[in-house]
């Protein structure tokens, strides 16, 4: 979440970079830590039986804070209705240590981060000596040597600064072409200024130049432990090719620093904000110093599939995947199989950002500090996660591309959705595997403006084992699926996949043949698992809540938040038709969606994303 500070009387708000102040007194809260929460760093207290209260972690921005549940969830489907509860109570209980002006927010950027109207508070200029940004300070960061360290490694290392660029929305009075205004072509104080001499700011694109524009983001991002490491790489595998959907269904980002975009989602801002490939990896010049040209930023989606699954053909992996062959050579030799040693061969293509000095004096083969040093800074659209040493925690997949929800409900209903169908994907047997690049055109395709109601997506036709199960249709009764062809492990993989919408994808695709084939959907899928499961009737009517949510919103009928707030900006009387979101629009949105964070659209505001509640 982010935390904003209004100006009721100027109609003005900023973000407040009062993080550190937000943590201590959530660490000097006496109440908070008896039940286990805070901050990780402290000890916690018996919770005497009580729920452990979240706890809340420094993320890269001053205005932002990470909040997790203070104990995993359990396996139970009662458990799964804690999560929103948890939800709301992570909120209160950071509203209670902010200041009377405050408030918690959860949308994926500020909508005027980076414009030249001191859009932070306490203000500081931009162009430190570690971003060296036009737009932003360096006190934009936490000030943990790791975080502003990771920002000027990024940068040494490519040897100019980050280059993100948006394409901008072009409206009816939008100037064509358009050049960012707030760009300073005269500004003379770091080489790095040349950067946008040399072509770094492009027509028609809403230019950013700092590592805090795209980690500045806020997401939803969801772990889960797998009983071992069979079902943890095959949950990898599997989810894999829903994140592009995942993406799409929860797209929430079409303004950055005051201008509409003509994107949704934030996944390529991250990645361009750490990217730092040298010219050389990029394919700029040609390989002198470095050994690989490495065709993906390493915030990218996966590029890799791990599971020993008889149905992973070859034909499904990435054929320009980078990787060491001397590292996957001594993982082989080690006792490591051809998949797994692949897959780290490719992800340590990549040199460390930051490295502490004190972890070079000696090696302690006890610890994993070096791996997680890399693995935790290849940020994939998923994350296989191994247990650290020396706990009782197991085998674990992230799930990381889902776009952060303005409300509790629609976070919880997001998070829910992803935990039932890893259990169905396990209950049935699915098979969702796509090659790789399919994935990553998916990846691209759900950046377009509302991709979730306009575009296709690759995904596979059939997903069953040889026998298929009975899916539950609409009506709630029982239908056996007949297969169109059985499965083709040795066929023609393009005959496997096909262009599909979101809303086939998740609510199902009908065969044009008429005979009872066509793709089932996610949604019917899960409802097929629950069906065939022992669920009590309260618990069910709480999670139908849920999957009528992502239904919804997958056939067009409830909104994402991206094309809410497009349109909320569009409607304002402020908006000049010509792309800006001024100050005064800004004061408005955010005041809109504290209120749709507090009434979740019972006041009718918003109703178009979350639809009347009961």
């Amino acid at each position: 979440m982010r935390y904003v500070c209004y100006d009721d009387e100027r109609r003005e708000v900023k973000l407040s970079l009062r993080q550190s102040d937000i943590l201590a007194a959530l660490a000097d809260d006496e109440t908070l830590l008896k039940q286990g929460g805070g901050v990780p760093e402290l000890e916690r207290g018996e919770t005497n039986g009580a729920k452990a209260a979240p706890v809340f972690h420094p993320e890269f921005g001053r205005f932002m804070l990470e909040a997790t549940p203070g104990k995993p969830w359990g396996i139970g489907f009662k458990d799964l209705l804690d999560v929103e509860r948890d939800m709301k109570w992570r909120r209160e209980l950071a509203k209670d240590h902010m200041e009377r002006t405050e408030y918690p927010i959860t949308l994926t950027t500020f909508p005027r981060l980076g414009a030249k109207d001191r859009s932070i508070t306490p203000y500081y200029p931009p162009s430190g000596e570690k971003l060296r940004s036009q737009f932003l300070p360096d006190e934009i960061a936490n000030p943990h040597i790791r975080f502003p360290t990771l920002a000027a490694n990024i940068r040494a290392r490519r040897g100019r600064k980050v280059e993100i660029n948006v394409p901008v929305f072009r409206d009816e009075k939008t100037p064509w072409p358009f050049k960012d205004p707030t760009v300073d072509y005269d500004l003379h104080k770091w080489p790095e200024d040349d950067d946008v001499r040399n072509g770094a700011a492009k027509d028609n694109h809403i230019y950013m130049d700092a590592m805090a524009f795209g980690m500045g983001s806020c997401c939803l991002q969801i772990t889960f432990q797998a009983k071992n490491i069979d079902e943890g790489r095959k949950m990898y595998d599997q989810l894999s090719p829903l994140g592009p959907i995942l993406l799409a269904l929860t797209a929430a980002t079409p303004i950055y620093k005051g201008f509409l975009a003509d994107t949704d989602v934030r996944w390529n801002q991250i990645s361009r904000a750490v990217d730092d490939r040298t010219p050389e990896e990029l394919g700029e010049k040609p390989l002198k110093n470095d050994r690989w040209r490495i065709p993906k930023s390493r915030y990218a989606s996966n590029s890799t599939y791990i599971a020993q699954d008889p149905r992973l053909r070859k034909e499904y992996l990435d054929p320009d995947l980078v990787i060491d062959q001397d590292l996957k050579q001594r993982l082989l030799d080690g006792g490591m199989d051809d998949l797994l040693a692949t897959h780290f061969a490719h992800l340590f293509i990549r040199d460390p950002i930051v490295v502490f000095a004190e972890d070079l004096k000696e090696l302690d083969l006890t610890k994993t500090d070096h791996f997680e040093n890399l693995q935790s800074t290849n940020w994939q659209h998923m994350r296989f996660k191994p247990p650290p040493p020396g706990n009782e925690i197991g085998w674990r997949v992230e799930v990381r591309p889902m776009e952060i929800q303005i409300t509790d409900f629609e976070n919880a209903a997001f998070s829910v959705f992803v935990v039932l169908i890893t259990r169905a994907i396990l209950s049935f047997d699915l098979n969702f595997y796509l090659p790789i690049p399919r994935t990553t055109e998916n990846m691209e395709t759900a950046h377009r403006r509302d991709a979730v109601n306009t575009e296709k997506f690759y995904f596979r036709k059939n997903p069953f084992p040889t026998r298929p199960p009975k899916i539950n249709g609409a009506s709630g009764t029982s239908t056996p699926v007949q297969l169109s062809r059985p499965p083709t492990p040795t066929g023609p993989v393009d005959d496997e996949y096909e262009l599909m919408t979101v809303d086939e994808v998740i609510n199902g695709k009908s065969s044009q043949s008429g005979d009872g084939g066509g793709f089932p959907g996610l949604i019917p899928l899960v409802e097929s698992y629950l069906n065939s499961v022992n669920v009590d009737v309260e618990t069910r009517c709480e999670l139908d809540r849920y999957l009528c949510l992502i239904r919804r919103r997958a056939d067009g009928s409830l909104w994402t938040a991206a094309k809410w707030i497009r349109h909320f900006v569009r409607e304002h009387p402020e908006y000049g038709r010509d792309s800006v979101v001024g100050e005064g629009i800004t004061y408005d949105l955010v005041k809109a969606v504290e209120r749709m964070t507090v009434n979740e659209g019972q006041d009718g505001l918003g109703v178009e994303m979350l639809g009347k509640r009961e």
